[in-house]
C-alpha cells in the first residue's frame, strides 16, 4: 500500500509541474486574447457600422489583417517585432529587466503576471482533481475566466465570443455528470442568467442607472452551467464579498470616483472557480452533511 501511495504521489507531482509548464505557455496566449479580442470586436463593430450605414471599405491600418495570429508582436513605440526568444514566458521578461530589447520603453508587468497566475491556478486545479478529465475541463474553465476577468478589468467587457461558449461547454462536459448532473446543470445556466438579470431591471427601475452588463448575465449563467444551481447562491455570495471588499479599498486608497462602474465580472469569475474547487467544503460547513 505505501509503494502505490509512493507511486501515485510520485506522478501527481510530475504531473502537477507539468501542467504548471503548460499554464505559463497558455498564460502567454492569453496575453494575445486579453490584448487584441477587444480591438478585434471593436474593428468588427464598426466594419459591421459601415456596412450597415453605406460608408464604404475599410482604410489603413484597420484594412491590414488583424487577429489572434498575425500580425506578429511588436513593441508599440518603436516597432520592434518580438523575437520567439524574446516571448519566453516570465523568463525573457526577467532577462529584458521589463524593456524592450531595442527602444528601452517598459513592457507592462501584466505579461508574466498573467503567465503566473495562469500557471499556479492550473497547478492548484491539478493538484486538487488529480489525473482526471475534470482537472482538463477544470483548466479549459479556469483559463477562460482568467482572459474575462484582465478583459472585463481593461474594457468593461466580457466578450460574447467566450461567455457563450463557455456557457455550452459547462453543459456539454455535464452531460455524463463530470462536475453535476445535466438537470442541474440546465437549472444553472438558466437560473444563473435570469437572478442576475431580475436585478439588473429592478436596479434600472429604482435608480434610472444600468447597475451591471449584460456580460455578467451570460457569465453566471455559464457558472451556473458548470456548477449546478445549488451554487450559484455561494458563487454570488462570493463575488458580492469580494468585490464590495476590493471597490471600497479602491474608494479609500485610491479615490476612485463613486461614479465610475467597477467590473463585476472577475469577481463573478473569482467566486465561481473558489466554488469549483472547494465550493462543496464551504456549503457542508454551513449546510452540514446533508448537502
Amino acid at each position: 500500500m505505501n509503494d502505490i501511495i509512493a507511486f501515485y504521489e510520485a506522478h501527481i507531482v510530475g504531473f502537477v509541474a507539468v501542467t504548471g509548464l503548460v499554464g505559463l505557455l497558455v498564460g502567454s496566449f492569453l496575453n494575445v486574447v486579453i490584448l487584441r479580442l477587444p480591438v478585434i470586436l471593436e474593428r468588427t463593430w464598426k466594419r459591421e457600422c459601415q456596412e450597415w450605414l453605406g460608408n464604404g471599405d475599410e482604410t489603413g491600418a484597420e484594412a491590414e489583417p488583424f487577429n489572434l495570429m498575425v500580425p506578429r508582436s511588436k513593441c508599440p513605440k518603436c516597432g520592434h517585432k518580438i523575437t520567439a526568444l524574446e516571448n519566453i514566458p516570465v523568463i525573457s521578461w526577467l532577462v529584458l529587466r521589463g524593456k524592450c530589447r531595442e527602444c528601452g520603453t517598459r513592457i507592462s508587468i501584466q505579461y508574466p503576471l498573467i503567465e503566473l497566475t495562469a500557471a499556479v491556478m492550473a497547478m492548484v486545479v491539478a493538484a486538487y482533481f488529480g489525473v482526471t478529465w475534470m482537472t482538463l475541463a477544470a483548466l479549459g474553465l479556469t483559463w477562460a475566466l482568467i482572459a474575462l476577468s484582465v478583459i472585463d478589468i481593461r474594457t468593461q467587457l466580457l466578450p460574447d465570443v467566450i461567455t457563450l461558449p463557455l456557457l455550452w461547454a459547462g453543459i456539454i462536459v455535464n452531460f455524463n455528470g463530470l462536475f453535476t448532473d445535466l438537470e442541474s446543470a440546465v437549472l444553472g445556466a438558466i437560473f444563473g442568467y435570469m437572478s442576475l438579470w431580475t436585478v439588473y431591471q429592478l436596479f434600472r427601475l429604482l435608480t434610472g442607472k444600468e447597475g451591471m452588463g449584460f456580460g455578467d448575465f451570460k457569465l453566471l449563467a455559464a457558472l451556473g452551467a458548470w456548477l449546478g444551481w445549488q451554487f450559484l447562491p455561494l458563487i454570488i455570495l462570493l463575488s458580492a464579498v469580494v468585490g464590495a471588499a476590493v471597490g471600497i479599498a479602491m474608494i479609500v486608497f485610491r479615490g476612485r470616483d463613486r461614479n465610475i462602474p467597477i467590473p463585476f465580472g472577475p469577481y463573478l469569475a473569482g467566486g465561481g472557480w473558489i466554488a469549483l474547487l472547494w465550493g462543496e467544503q464551504i456549503m457542508r460547513a454551513y449546510l452540514g452533511p446533508s448537502f
